[in-house]
Formats: structure tokens, C-alpha cells, sequence
């Protein structure tokens, strides 16, 4: 590269690589660790859902949306943390949904 691309590129790495959430803090590496569990959430769409958890989903769907509103607030903001604390949140309300579902649907078999 040449010119004004060559110096940008560069810079707009090494910003990253020093930024406050970057990946050479906790920051950085806790959200993408964290993934897992949304993996997790998404693999258990596949179970049925009178195997599910309701204690489970629950703590997953709580935690999941006030550490949303944490790290917005937090210096440095931590978008990365939000994002994934989001879809942590949502797998566990639609799992919550699917067991709702399922408990409606066949009340004779829930009452045992």
C-alpha cells in the first residue's frame, strides 16, 4: 500500500491493540470467553423442553441483561461485554419462552 492507506492502517491497528478494552486487557477476553454460554443456549434449542431449567434460564436471562446495563456504564464502555451479555439474556428468555410454552400446552403431563 501507498500513500494515505498505508499510514492509516497502522494506526488504526495499533490503536486497537492499545485501546482501554483491547486484547491485551481482561476486557477483551472475558466477552469472547463468554460466547460460550451463548453457544451453550443456542445448542439447548435442540433439547426438549420439559428437560430445560427454569432456575437456569432464569439466572441466565437476569444476569444476562444487568450486565448489559453494566457495561454501558463502566469506563472504558465495553461494547463487546454488552453485546454478549445481550444474547446471553435473549437465549435464556427464549428458553424460558419454550418452557412456558410447552407448560401451556400440556398441562397434564407438568402436574406429576
Amino acid at each position: 500500500m501507498s500513500g494515505a492507506a498505508a499510514s492509516a492502517v497502522p494506526s488504526k491497528f495499533t490503536a486497537f491493540l492499545n485501546h482501554p478494552a483491547g486484547p491485551k486487557t481482561v476486557f477483551f477476553w472475558a466477552p469472547m470467553m463468554k460466547w460460550c454460554l451463548v453457544a451453550a443456549g443456542v445448542k439447548d434449542l435442540s433439547r426438549p423442553a420439559d428437560k430445560l431449567s427454569v432456575s437456569q434460564n432464569v439466572a441466565l436471562a437476569c444476569t444476562g441483561f444487568i450486565w448489559v446495563r453494566y457495561s454501558l456504564v463502566i469506563t472504558p464502555i465495553n461494547y463487546s461485554l454488552a453485546a454478549v451479555n445481550f444474547f446471553v439474556g435473549s437465549t435464556g428468555l427464549m428458553q424460558l419462552g419454550r418452557l412456558a410454552h410447552y407448560r401451556y400446552t400440556h398441562p397434564e403431563e407438568t402436574k406429576s
